[in-house]
């Protein structure tokens, strides 16, 4: 999802909800869109459509860690296909973001699912153009000694998976990464010369493009009614991708995610324990933007308290926790606490254990009160001084 501290929003969402179940549910609760709205009135809801859609969009300047200030137009769709109790949320996000240190984002994701609940189709398409900087592997440089590079990353990857059994699935579709026009600069911010052996090279980074693409099969079981904003319910998610040469691969590498996630509610009011388990590991081949690394998951999201690509290895683990509350009575506002922790091998395989804590909390606000959507703005502090805001549109996991 996105990642920027908002500073303004100017737009808030429209849509429409075609059950009545769904609109009496939210009928005490309010969203941003009832603050522009005349008291009293109602979600429109035409009784001959069939389908739940929710539509909220969000022009904003904003700041972060990896993007300095920058300005974001996102959008988020979100549509229930069935009426029966049963009937999950699908969405559709989008957004376009040009940053301070003028990198360029522009993603579309997707997770569809079919009527009867069968099918579920998941696409994520990213282009970046991305100045930024990275600190080599496993990260145990000096927070502040890091190397500046730049790239171009196209991103695009697509899954079709089918029902085996209630809320399990299992699927296969195709991943493909590329990163082009890779540089790396000197402390003056002249580019290298694609002949310096530097430690960065050293460590794997390419002087020429770097190419990942792979037939993935992934194993889900999801029994959460809505990904937006889950109250209760399971999500675990086996992904293995072969990277193979005949696919183009310059050598063949194997990659393997095991994403665990677990909802509790905590109480009748609403409120939310949320822990998340999440285990990366690649083949020592693998290509260096492409290894696992803080931030650089799916999502983006793992690592709250670090700038993104701040740890880097082949073998990556995560765990966080996550306690959701209301503020207000209405919904319209809530709050988190989270802490966090990953751990990455000092070199690929071998070396020691670097460990790198984070914690934080944060404020939702809440744009969309049928589907759940928030605007989700996070302070976390990691150690040796990392510290920063992080914002997503829909929670962080």
């Amino acid at each position: 999802m996105m990642k920027h501290f908002l500073l303004l929003v100017v737009g808030w969402g429209s849509g429409f909800a075609s059950a009545a179940q769904d609109t009496t549910m939210v009928d005490d609760q309010k969203d941003v869109r009832d603050l522009f709205r005349r008291k009293g009135k109602a979600i429109p809801a035409p009784s001959k459509v069939q389908v739940a859609v929710e539509f909220t969009y969000l022009p904003a300047a904003g700041y972060s860690l990896q993007t300095g200030f920058a300005g974001v137009v996102s959008a988020n769709l979100a549509f229930r296909s069935g009426t029966g109790k049963e009937a999950k949320y699908s969405s559709v996000n989008t957004s376009l973001t040009y940053s301070q240190y003028n990198q360029t984002i522009l993603p579309l994701t997707a997770n569809i699912w079919s009527k009867n609940g069968k099918w579920n189709y998941v696409v994520d398409w990213r282009y970046m153009n991305y100045p930024s900087t990275t600190w080599g592997l496993a990260g145990h440089r000096d927070p502040n000694d890091g190397y500046t590079i730049d790239f171009t990353y196209v991103k695009i990857h697509q899954l079709v998976s089918r029902a085996i059994a209630k809320n399990l699935f299992i699927g296969t579709g195709f991943f493909y990464d590329t990163f082009y026009n890779i540089r790396e600069f000197d402390s003056q911010g002249q580019p290298l010369s694609g002949r310096a052996v530097t430690n960065l090279r050293k460590q794997g980074l390419s002087t020429n493009d770097e190419v990942g693409a792979g037939i993935p099969v992934r194993l889900l079981y999801d029994s959460r009614l809505n990904q937006i904003n889950p109250k209760n319910g399971w999500y675990v998610n086996l992904t293995l991708r072969e990277n193979l040469k005949t696919l183009g691969n310059v050598k063949q590498w194997p990659s393997l995610v095991v994403d665990v996630r677990k909802y509790f509610k905590v109480t009748s009011s609403g409120n939310t324990l949320a822990l998340w388990l999440y285990s990366w590991r690649s083949g020592p081949s693998t290509p260096y933007f492409l290894l696992p690394s803080t931030g650089w998951d799916d999502y983006y999201n793992t690592g709250r308290g670090y700038i993104q690509g701040r740890y880097r290895s082949n073998i990556m683990n995560y765990l966080e926790s996550e306690y959701r509350f209301k503020i207000s009575r209405n919904g319209l506002l809530g709050g988190v606490v989270f802490a966090n922790v990953q751990s990455y091998k000092e070199n690929l395989t071998s070396g020691r254990e670097v460990l790198a804590p984070a914690a934080g909390t944060g404020i939702r606000i809440k744009l969309n009160k049928v589907s759940g959507a928030n605007l989700c703005i996070d302070y976390g502090v990691g150690q040796n001084g990392s510290q920063g805001f992080f914002v997503n549109l829909g929670e962080v996991f």
